[in-house]
């Protein structure tokens, strides 16, 4: 079994909801998958077996929507080809989408896919609940990247956001 990525140990910015429980789990399944090269159907069961809501190393997962989870997780795969080139418009000529770790690239992917798919819900907490995620395993620039990226897709995909363009 492959390790996935630990958020750090400083104080988190909110407790996550069984959204956004699931949420983390699937950019850490997603994260897992991208290392390991581990597939949708070993990844969805270890984490609905061992992982959502229960208590791994010591650590104690939230419990998380595991119907929400298995949509993300399974949205991301089956719309990647159309997911990483709106996350590649979205970054600036200097930073390709493989430049990226698999960390923030899993935020992103799982971030993107849900602006595009889940309409239903608010692109302010899509953004923030990923802008969360990010914090949770980054300290410098990455959550900015995480919230601009995120901005300029939802301005592109559904016509909202603040931000600006990146210049080409």
């Amino acid at each position: 079994m492959t390790s996935t990525p630990e958020p750090s140990n400083k104080p988190q910015p909110r407790q996550a909801n069984k959204r956004g429980a699931a949420r983390l789990a699937a950019v850490q399944a997603l994260y897992q998958m991208d290392v390991a090269g581990s597939g949708i159907l070993e990844i969805t069961a270890e984490y609905e077996e061992f992982r959502l809501g229960k208590e791994v190393d010591g650590a104690q997962y939230r419990e998380a929507d595991a119907q929400w989870f298995r949509a993300i997780l399974s949205g991301v795969v089956e719309n990647q080809k159309t997911v990483d080139p709106i996350i590649r418009q979205a970054l600036t000529d200097d930073w390709p989408l493989s430049r990226l770790d698999s960390t923030l690239r899993a935020i992103m992917r799982a971030g993107v896919y849900e602006l595009m798919q889940r309409t239903d819900v608010p692109m302010a907490v899509i953004v923030s609940e990923y802008v969360d995620i990010a914090k949770a395993f980054y300290e410098d620039d990455e959550p900015k990247l995480v919230n601009a990226v995120l901005d300029r897709v939802a301005r592109r995909v559904r016509g909202e956001g603040k931000g600006k363009d990146p210049e080409r």
